[in-house]
Formats: C-alpha cells, structure tokens, sequence
C-alpha cells in the first residue's frame, strides 16, 4: 500500500486586537503626536527632512493623514475633509502613492506655517482619539487600494507615519529620536497583520507576472505574537505558524519598520543582530519581499 502523505494543519490567523493593545495604540498615537510636534517646533522648517520634503512638508503630510482620518475612522461614508483622499483612495499602490495621493494631499493642504500645522495635527489627534474612545476597534474601514483594516490599525498606521516621519526630522535637525519598540511592535500586529487578515485590496499590485506557487513566512519577535504571512498565487493572507513555514524572520520591531520603509538597510539590521532570517527556504524572502512591500 502506498503511503499517504500527511500536510502540516494550516489555522488561519487571529485577529491581534486585544484591549490591551487597543488602549496601547491609542496611548501611542497620542505620546508619539506630541513628541513629534515638540520636535517640529524647534526645526528649521527649511531643512530637508527627506531627498523631496522640508520639514514643514513632512510635517502638512502627517498632519494631513491625521486629518483625513478624523472622517475614515468613523464612516467609510463621512466626508473627508480632503479631495485627494476621496478622489484616488481605491486607486492608490504601494508604487504609485508618492507621485499620486501623497502628491494630492499636499496640494490639497496648502498650510506650512509650522504653527498652523501642529495646531491642526495636535486637533486632530484628539478628535481621532475622543471618536473612537467607545468604538469598536475591530470595526472595518476602506484604505488605500480597497484594502480592509480595522479602526485599530488606521490608529497603528499614523502612529508609525509619526515615528518615521520623526525620525526623518530628527535626523535633518540632529536632534534625538526614539521609537519605541512597543509602540513599533502595534504597527506589525495591527495593521500588517490585520491587513493580511481582512484583505489587502489592490494596494500591492504591479506589473509584474504573478509568482505561483506559495510562500509563508513566519514573523517572530519578543514584543509580538508569532505570525505567518502567507503570499500564494499574489493573494496573501495571514496564518498562525506551523511546521511548514518557508522562512522564519526574528526582529526587533522599531528595526524591522526601519527596513521596512527604507530608512535602514537589511544588511545593517542583520549585521546589528536585529534582523536574522532562516527556515528550510531562506531564498523565498527574496521573492515574498517584491510582492508584500512599503513605499
């Protein structure tokens, strides 16, 4: 008799919004509003916080989101106080969100008075704040490219457009800068993983042929719970771990959103021990990587 060969069980993932995480989120979004507008404050508006914005432009895009989000996070049907976002939300990719909406919004929001700026920033974050104090965090909202994340991880999404945001001001200004590894810890669980969980829409398509065949990747940290992202046949999706897993990637998480959004590079996180890869299929990051990717 010939022997049957029996696959690992596959679980889908959980959700990661817990009221822990959700009270943590919120904590962060306000610290990390605060920290950056007191930086913002003290900087050269002038000075080139990234190759294209000053600081007063890092500062109209973040405070531009917060905004924005002050609309999304109650009603995919509220009016958001910029067009832009209306106009290009479901057509938005990871590829072309600088040139497209990124573009809009700072069109859109003219104001660079620094003061005027952290004004609308700082108002923001609190009427995002007291909205959603008795909101379901697990609610689904429309993103960029018809993507699907609950209302904790828009919260998880501007807190880590503060802290990279920041940490560009903070270098163009060399001023000190931390982001916690706590805080950088909700940006995986609650929006990476939770957009894997509830449906990454068209926000990483692109131009190249599909990759078949599957590719699951297992995320570890000492600050989250276990996860894999599974890519196969371009659609992801999000498991618990198992025996199967093609490569397995130990992080540090403020590291990790580093890398992630281009401000560190994998060598120089590898090399810092903050970043180690293995598994039976190590290669396959490669690949995994083109696919699921941040601007």
């Amino acid at each position: 008799m010939a022997e049957t060969l029996t696959l690992p069980r596959r679980v889908g993932g959980a959700t990661r919004i817990t009221p822990d995480r959700w009270a943590a989120q919120r904590a962060a979004v306000k610290e990390a509003g605060d920290r950056f507008a007191e930086l913002v404050a003290a900087a050269d508006p002038r000075a080139m916080a990234t190759a294209d914005w000053t600081v007063a432009e890092t500062a109209a895009h973040v405070a531009a989101y917060a905004w924005s989000y002050t609309a999304m996070a109650v009603s995919d049907d509220a009016p958001v106080p910029l067009p832009g976002v209306k106009t290009r939300l479901l057509t938005t990719t990871v590829d072309n969100i600088h040139a497209g909406m990124n573009a809009a919004i700072l069109r859109d929001y003219a104001e660079r008075d620094p003061r005027a700026v952290l004004t609308r920033l700082r108002g923001s974050i609190d009427e995002l704040l007291a909205s959603t104090a008795d909101a379901d965090p697990a609610r689904i909202v429309t993103w960029l490219g018809g993507s699907r994340l609950p209302v904790a991880g828009l919260l998880a999404h501007l807190a880590n457009e503060l802290h990279i945001h920041g940490w560009d001001v903070a270098r163009a200004v060399r001023a000190p800068w931390r982001i916690p590894h706590e805080d950088a810890a909700l940006f995986f669980e609650l929006f990476m993983t939770e957009m894997a969980r509830n449906g990454v829409g068209s926000i990483l398509d692109d131009d190249r042929p599909i990759r078949r065949g599957r590719i699951a990747v297992e995320f570890r940290s000492a600050y989250t719970r276990p996860a894999t992202i599974v890519l196969d046949d371009g659609q992801v999706t999000l498991e618990e771990p198992s025996r199967d897993n093609d490569v397995r990637v130990y992080f540090r998480p403020t590291t990790l959103n580093l890398v992630l959004f281009h401000r560190v590079s994998r060598k120089r996180a590898a090399l810092a021990g903050d970043l180690r890869i293995w598994g039976r299929r190590p290669w396959l990051l490669a690949p995994f990587l083109r696919k699921i990717r941040l601007p």
